[in-house]
């Protein structure tokens, strides 16, 4: 399963995008679809990365669709400071412009949506330790 069309409209709250000029929702749930987490029940997403077997459909069917959309909005942020890198201050007919600010504003929201970000987790395994003698003897 896919993003919805629910966490893109929420998406594009978080990034102040509200027409479809610069990202359109194909753009916005691909990059939703870029941060996938363990779900609720701590079922791991599936990562197909072409070189193993594909997933069995029963594997697919066991995740909840749960995605990072702070991790993606941090992300969105990210590329429009970088759209506006090339803006500069000046003065000019007794005015002065200070046109960088809006660099400055946009990275400042990727380091809050950053710092928001779901931590990412791993399930750990504990097998019995061995005795000593063992240890020793392997």
């Amino acid at each position: 399963m896919a993003a919805t069309a629910a966490m893109a409209a929420e998406l594009r709250r978080m990034v102040d995008e509200s027409t479809e000029t610069t990202y359109d929702d194909e753009l916005i749930l691909a990059i939703i679809a870029k941060y996938p987490l363990i779900d609720a029940l701590g079922t791991d997403p599936i990562e197909y990365d072409y070189t193993t077997e594909p997933p069995t459909a029963s594997e697919v069917d066991n995740w909840i669709p749960t995605y990072d959309l702070h991790a993606a909005a941090s992300q969105i942020w990210d590329e429009k400071a970088g759209a506006v890198s090339d803006e500069f201050d000046f003065s000019a007919d007794g005015g002065k412009y200070t046109r960088s600010q809006k660099e400055e504003m946009y990275m400042n929201k990727s380091r809050w949506h950053a710092s928001r970000k779901s931590p990412k987790a791993f399930k750990i395994w504990v097998s019995p330790r061995l005795d000593i003698e063992e240890e020793n003897n392997a």
